[in-house]
């Protein structure tokens, strides 16, 4: 042990931990940006407390590490409203906010709250810090909530309004660092052998059984053992919106992302299955459309790293608790070559091949403004092989998860899970994470207007991504909901979903960024060409068409 301030102690566990960048809003913890930059770390002073928060969740998700936010008392509610995207999202964010003495609590202190009502729904983990002596075993402990079983939020809540107190203060401290807490998983975990051969049996069994990969595929890293076993068994595979990428876009047992952003074909075949596969998936309203798809009563094998997961949602023939890189490995060890009914797959594939003949009318128009089906095929086509591709809410999700092909292998896809705004400063936060790869936002002006200010935070700390705006001057998602409350359509009624006509590249321009304007669909490639040569964070403001709505999902018997 040594005598050193709370202030180094962060700072070195950070460092020992992988943490290279901190997400801050002025001023907090001044003393660990000092500390911790003298170590090789970097401080990204944001615009919004909320933005750190969707910057730092982005960039746990793509580097599959623990990142770290950090906000003062005033601003501490609105870093725990960011957080809410990376609890849905399952991300390890670590959150540091600072608050007022206990003393002080209760006597009406200015700017102050109790932080634990906001920070408690969107956290795994929540501590209060009031001695640097106490920093070993909360941050530790951190680190831990953050990455294990299901990753997650974890926030520490230091003394002082800007946690100057703990910072300053000084103990004998040891730095310990808990190597396996710094990446996700942790450990990987394996299920019995019995059950492994449990589960090949039912699947060998079933007539139409179907794999649905969902988010831990992507954050065990699974993607190639995923692929492998559903070769070997010839099952289909539909994935939930943050396994998008784990299987290729044309493979022949590809099926799509089925649920509430969602293609047509992939939910009617997720219902057709008898027997579901759930791998990494939380079974949650959105990939099942509020537990509509598939149907209640379908057979269900359900494996996830956390066990409280097993048979929420739907009751199962069968659960595993493991990680799903090394339980798939198990299960393609055990397996046999087999595969179910040719029917069944050619069922699948013809269903798969039909939504696309359906909507070729829309992918391929040449209609101006641009449709935004059409946006999604340029983009597809013009992403390059090693891009990163970050979706926002909204119509920006369904049409990403349902248009957008990813042709390239090292490709990757991040969406939005919860919170409309969330795609610019997500989109900094994972450049930061992958500087050497080109990081893309899909977005809408509804989405836009949330945090553009943080193009300038990009622009001050050199981050150079692009954003790419489906700006049709309106939240056309809004329209019906809105017109169906008050009886059809009325000045009264556009006021609520028409936004102002606005040139975002000329934003973009004025903060000092590149921005490129894209009316035509022959004008794409290029656009995002320039966009991602200037050296610059880059808008592309693409004019579409105000009445192309993402379609609702499919639902049996509508």
């Amino acid at each position: 042990m040594s005598k050193m301030t709370g202030s180094q102690f962060i700072s070195e566990t950070f460092k020992g931990y992988g943490v290279k960048h901190l997400f801050v809003m002025p001023y907090v913890l001044n003393q660990v940006m000092r500390d911790s930059e003298k170590l090789g770390l970097r401080s990204i002073m944001c615009h919004s407390e909320k933005g750190a928060a969707y910057m730092a969740d982005a960039y746990a998700r793509i580097s599959r590490r623990p990142s770290v936010c950090m906000a003062q008392s005033v601003g501490a509610a609105n870093l725990a409203a960011g957080l809410q995207d990376a609890y849905l999202a399952c991300s390890p964010v670590i959150a540091l906010t600072g608050r007022l003495q206990q003393i002080k609590q209760q006597r009406n202190a200015y700017q102050e709250i109790n932080h634990s009502g906001p920070f408690s729904s969107v956290t795994k983990y929540d501590g209060l810090v009031t001695s640097a002596k106490e920093l070993p075993f909360f941050l530790r402990q951190a680190f831990r909530e953050a990455t294990s079983a299901t990753p997650g939020p974890a926030h520490l809540d230091f003394y002082g309004i800007d946690g100057s107190f703990v910072a300053n203060d000084t103990a004998e401290l040891e730095v310990v660092i808990e190597e396996p807490f710094s990446r996700i998983p942790p450990f990987r975990p394996e299920p019995e052998i019995s059950l492994v051969l449990e589960a090949l049996k039912l699947l060998a069994q079933a007539e139409r059984p179907l794999i649905l990969a969902g988010g831990g595929v992507t954050a065990s890293g699974a993607e190639n053992e995923l692929l492998e076993l559903a070769e070997k068994l010839s099952i289909p595979v539909a994935t939930a919106l943050n396994a998008k990428t784990s299987i290729p876009w044309d493979h022949p047992l590809s099926v799509g992302v089925p649920g509430a952003y969602s293609r047509e074909c992939s939910n009617k075949i997720v219902c057709q299955a008898d027997l579901v596969f759930f791998i990494g998936s939380h079974t949650g309203g959105q990939v099942t459309h509020d537990w509509r798809i598939p149907p209640a009563g379908t057979d269900v094998i359900q494996l996830d790293i956390n066990p409280a997961e097993l048979g929420r949602s739907y009751p199962i023939k069968l659960g595993m608790q493991g990680d799903a890189k090394a339980s798939l490995r198990k299960m393609i060890e055990q397996a046999g070559n087999s595969s179910p009914g040719k029917q069944w797959l050619s069922s699948v594939k013809k269903q798969v091949s039909d939504w696309r003949e359906e909507v070729s009318q829309y992918v391929d128009s040449e209609e101006i403004p641009m449709r935004p089906e059409r946006l999604c095929r340029e983009l597809s086509d013009s992403m390059p092989s090693d891009a990163v591709l970050i979706s926002d809410t909204g119509h920006s999700g369904v049409w990403t998860g349902s248009m957008v092909d990813f042709k390239h292998p090292g490709q990757s896809f991040l969406r939005c899970a919860g919170s409309l705004g969330w795609g610019i400063p997500a989109t900094i936060g994972a450049k930061c994470a992958v500087p050497d790869r080109p990081v893309v936002c899909f977005t809408g002006d509804g989405g836009v207007y949330y945090h553009l200010t943080e193009l300038d935070t990009a622009l001050r700390f050199g981050i150079n991504p692009v954003i790419v705006v489906n700006n049709n001057s309106s939240l056309n998602q809004e329209q019906g909901g809105v017109e169906g409350t008050y009886g059809g359509r009325s000045s009264l009624t556009d006021e609520k979903w028409i936004l102002s006509e606005l040139d975002f590249d000329k934003v973009a321009e004025s903060i000092g960024c590149f921005g490129i304007q894209v009316r035509k669909p022959s004008e794409f490639e290029g656009a995002l060409d320039q966009a991602l040569q200037s050296g610059k964070p880059a808008l592309i403001d693409v004019k579409t068409h105000i009445e192309s709505i993402a379609p609702g999902a499919w639902l049996p018997n509508n």
